[in-house]
């Protein structure tokens, strides 16, 4: 008896084993979301004692994201090859050691980009293997609403709590509180060692039939019996003999959505990353409080997770991801827009709410667009590549927007760089033409 591996997965329930999944890989993306972001809350305590100038302060942000970039590349190349699961782990005990060793080693601006790159070769991997492991576990009707729920909560909740210990626990223990607190995924580690399964589909793909039906049972129960049959054999109906390269992803088979989505990666991430990186720096200028100033990114945080899941419900029932995300980008690009054009209290709190619920909202919509419209084969390289070219624009994001504040002053020029930056990708995404069943 032939079964079909990706259509039980697609017709299977949500259940237990789908919870444990989703759990796990939040917890893992928590760490990445975390250290993604607290850099931003460094430059406060360091930009006066390390003599630094903008520029070079938005290069702390920046040097992380180097290696974020980095480790979202490589990853690909495990990923497919020796496994998601390999893969993850690998990268959590790499983020693990240099986020400890940057808190008890960084003492300088070149000792701690250095820490930071390094730690950002293990961090870039976990968001596009955790996007990747979702994708293949997620039932149709849920494709969107499962993996937000999954990857993106973790990643929003890990953006929350850095805000929250930049606002309550760097004022008493130093900026250093940040890393030991981001050191504590070892805990995670040992967890995922013990308990985080293969991905079903890379099983089937490597032939993996004793292992596919123990799973299958677990995530589908009524039909176990079916699964451990003698006479079960699993089969994964996409092509199998593809090698995972950047070659591939720019073979007509993929070439058109797969420059869309670099495009439209590198645009956005261009602005979220020039915006949470300044966000608490440029409040304070503009008259917020320290604690208000810091709260910022946690309210960029929580509105990203929110705009998420209205941007995946809608992407779900209308069939129209592109065009989802790009109305998100728009409405996001015309409240940072506002921003530059007026500094009140409570506009701040609104236009920065809405960014953070258009621009990253969007944005996580895009992560699981894009391993949704790739084959099994070359689907950890080409989330890894979208997010490895998205982040080459997270990297110029802090930096450029830094030497926009050296030539001018205030905030105006940095949320309209930003703003164009987002409608550009906006416009891309809806080149992005998915393959038939991703729809």
């Amino acid at each position: 008896m032939k079964i079909d591996v990706r259509e039980e997965i697609a017709t299977a329930p949500l259940g237990r084993y789908h919870a444990l999944i989703g759990i796990l890989i939040g917890f893992a993306v928590f760490f990445d979301g975390y250290d993604t972001f607290n850099a931003a809350y460094v430059i406060h305590y360091v930009m006066k004692p390390w003599h630094l100038v903008p520029s070079q302060a938005g290069f702390l942000v920046s040097s992380g994201l180097i290696g974020f970039m980095i480790g979202s590349l490589l990853q690909g190349k495990f990923s497919d090859r020796i496994g998601r699961r390999a893969t993850l782990i690998g990268a959590l005990w790499v983020a693990t050691i240099f986020s400890f060793a940057s808190a008890t080693l960084a003492n300088s601006f070149v000792s701690f980009c250095a820490l930071r790159l390094l730690t950002g070769l293990g961090l870039g991997a976990l968001l596009p293997v955790g996007v990747t492991y979702m994708n293949e576990y997620a039932p149709r009707r849920f494709r969107n609403m499962f993996s937000l729920w999954g990857w993106a909560f973790g990643f929003g909740a890990g953006g929350v709590v850095a805000s929250i210990v930049g606002v309550y626990m760097t004022p008493t223990y130093g900026w250093q509180a940040l890393y030991y607190v981001a050191s504590l995924s070892v805990i995670l580690v040992v967890i995922c060692h013990w308990t985080l399964p293969e991905s079903l589909q890379y099983m089937a793909m490597r032939g993996k039939g004793s292992d596919i039906a123990r799973v299958l049972a677990q995530v589908n129960p009524t039909k176990s019996a079916a699964y451990m049959a003698e006479d079960a054999t699993f089969e994964l109906p996409e092509p199998t003999d593809k090698i995972a390269s950047i070659s591939s992803l720019l073979s007509p088979r993929y070439r058109g959505r797969t420059l869309a989505v670099w495009a439209a990666a590198f645009c956005v991430l261009f602005g979220i990353f020039g915006l949470t990186g300044w966000v608490p720096t440029v409040m304070i200028q503009r008259g917020e409080t320290f604690a208000a100033s810091f709260g910022f990114g946690a309210l960029i945080q929580a509105m990203a997770f929110v705009g998420s899941l209205f941007c995946g419900t809608i992407a779900d029932r209308s069939h129209r991801p592109r065009f989802a995300m790009a109305a998100w980008w728009v409405g996001g690009a015309v409240a940072l827009a506002t921003l530059a054009m007026v500094n009140n209290h409570a506009l701040n709190v609104i236009c920065i709410g809405l960014a953070g619920f258009c621009i990253l909202g969007g944005q996580n919509v895009l992560n699981n667009f894009t391993a949704s419209i790739y084959d099994t084969e070359v689907r950890g390289t080409g989330v890894g590549m979208m997010l490895g070219v998205g982040r080459l624009g997270g990297i110029l994001g802090p930096y450029t927007t830094g030497l926009i504040q050296q030539t001018m002053p205030g905030s105006i020029g940095l949320f309209g760089a930003i703003a164009i930056a987002v409608l550009l990708g906006a416009v891309a995404i809806l080149f992005a033409r998915p393959k038939p069943e991703a729809a």
